[in-house]
């Protein structure tokens, strides 16, 4: 996926919203919590995106996926990053932004939460679901 498709797939996610701090990156939130953050390449880096994820499925993609590394956000167990070279078939890192989401969401107040969860029935958790 292209840096451009990973932010229209977040943008598609139920109530997700983009947040520009800087030219260096690219927030995308749902209920006011970051789930990905998306940072265009430089000279000394490729196109990236950080993703929540669970710690022990973080070290199986680490392990499966030479582009996906520990997180350069939070705590590294907890969040991935994951190179944008095209090494990443698409299928798994969408499944990844949505278990991103799902996690984001699972970490909102109770009534967010469940009116969250309403708007997105019958889908799986990504990946490691």
């Amino acid at each position: 996926m292209t840096p451009e498709d990973v932010a229209e797939y977040a943008l598609s996610l139920p109530e997700a919203t983009e947040h520009e701090p800087s030219r260096t990156m690219q927030l995308y939130k749902t209920g006011g919590k970051i789930f990905a953050v998306l940072t265009p390449a430089t000279a000394a880096r490729p196109d990236e995106v950080a993703l929540k994820c669970d710690p022990g499925l973080a070290l199986h993609l680490r392990e499966q996926y030479p582009a996906i590394r520990s997180g350069r956000y939070g705590p590294r167990h907890l969040w991935n990053t994951v190179i944008l070279d095209g090494t990443v078939p698409d299928e798994e890192l969408t499944d990844m932004i949505d278990h991103s989401w799902h996690r984001t969401v699972d970490q909102l107040p109770k009534a967010k939460r469940e009116r969250l969860r309403g708007l997105w029935p019958g889908r799986a958790a990504g990946p490691g679901r």
